[in-house]
Parts: C-alpha cells; sequence; structure tokens
C-alpha cells in the first residue's frame, strides 16, 4: 500500500502560533492550541460531572478529542473576535460559511481512509446536541477563567467579557457548570504556595 504524506497535523500543530483575543490588550498571552487543551479537559470534567452527578450518560472520552479540535479550523481563518463574529446576523451566517468551508480543507488534509473517522471531530455539527453542549459550556468557562486571571492580573480591560460571560453561564444553568464554578473555580484565585498545602 503506497502512504500519501498528510500535511494535517503538522498544519493543526500551528495553532500555537494563531493569538487569542485579538481585540484587547493582553496581560497574559493566550493562543488557540493552550484555550484547545483546556476546552478538553474542561469538557472532560463537565462530562464526568454530568455522569457522575447529574445522571448523564455522555461519553466523556470522545468529548475530551471532540473539544481538542473545537477550534482547529482558525489554523485557516485566524481567531475571530466574538464582538465581530456575532456583530450581525450577516456577519455570523458568513462566517459560519467560512468555517465550514475550512473544516472541508482541514479533512482533506488527511488520508481519505481517515477522514469518516475525524469528520466528527472536526465537523463539530456532527456531535451529538449534547456533547457539543458540553463542549460550548467549556469553552464559555475557559473564557471566563481567562477574564478571572486577567482581572487577577489588575487588566480591568477584560472586566465587561466577564460579566457578558459570567450572565450567559449562569443563564444556561448548566448543573455541571455551576458545580465546577462552586468546586473548581476558586483555587483559580489562589498563589501556587497556597495550591500546594
Amino acid at each position: 500500500m503506497g502512504e500519501v504524506v498528510s500535511h494535517f497535523f503538522a498544519y493543526v500543530s500551528r495553532l500555537r502560533w494563531i493569538k487569542r483575543w485579538g481585540l484587547m490588550r493582553n496581560a497574559i498571552e493566550e493562543n488557540v492550541a493552550t484555550h484547545s487543551w483546556e476546552v478538553a479537559t474542561l469538557a472532560h470534567a463537565l462530562a464526568i460531572i454530568r455522569n457522575r452527578h447529574f445522571g448523564g450518560q455522555v461519553n466523556a472520552d470522545r468529548i475530551a478529542a471532540a473539544a481538542l479540535y473545537h477550534d482547529a479550523t482558525e489554523v485557516i481563518t485566524g481567531d475571530m473576535p466574538t464582538p465581530v463574529k456575532y456583530h450581525s446576523r450577516v456577519m455570523r451566517e458568513a462566517f459560519g460559511d467560512i468555517e465550514h468551508k475550512a473544516e472541508a480543507e482541514l479533512l482533506a488534509l488527511l488520508p481519505e481512509d481517515l477522514r469518516e473517522e475525524f469528520s466528527p471531530y472536526v465537523r463539530e455539527s456532527q456531535l451529538p446536541a449534547e456533547d457539543r453542549e458540553l463542549i460550548k459550556a467549556a469553552d464559555r468557562l475557559s473564557a471566563w477563567l481567562k477574564c478571572q486571571a486577567e482581572i487577577r492580573a489588575g487588566n480591568k480591560e477584560f472586566e465587561p467579557a466577564a460579566r457578558q460571560i459570567r450572565q450567559r453561564l449562569d443563564e444556561d444553568g448548566l448543573p455541571e457548570v455551576i458545580y465546577f464554578l462552586k468546586v473548581f473555580a476558586p483555587s483559580y484565585e489562589q498563589p501556587l504556595d497556597n495550591l500546594l498545602g
């Protein structure tokens, strides 16, 4: 069998060079690869919490893997700031179309016999709705935690975003998110010496 060289993973690895929060002054730089790892760990935790405490039956491992790829298209599109992406219905639809085209381009980089298995991870719309819900919640939670870190670093520019994101998390009312905010989020405010006991 003749193996075809694929650029898929070399391309995706470049997510580390894509900066997030491009319209904001950042005290703490964040790139898409780091963000994707955090969203994957948060989504995995939310799935386990849902299964353990709230009667869920979700596949935490699949959700974590899908979350790793949730922003993979940004290697093509770049990180589109939320205020721009959601500025109007026209902008959201246009950017949605660009994201779908970027998904197709990424999948085309894979050997043909692997595309079907990777498709649900690259094309998030193919995942079960419950998986997408937890990944989106983890994405918002990650953004809120980033805002909190910026505020603790003295960067008041992130205060409005922190309020808006927290309001959305509260409105969504997912019990696993509320659990995370009560049990795990307070520790993010602690210095390392306190975390070590």
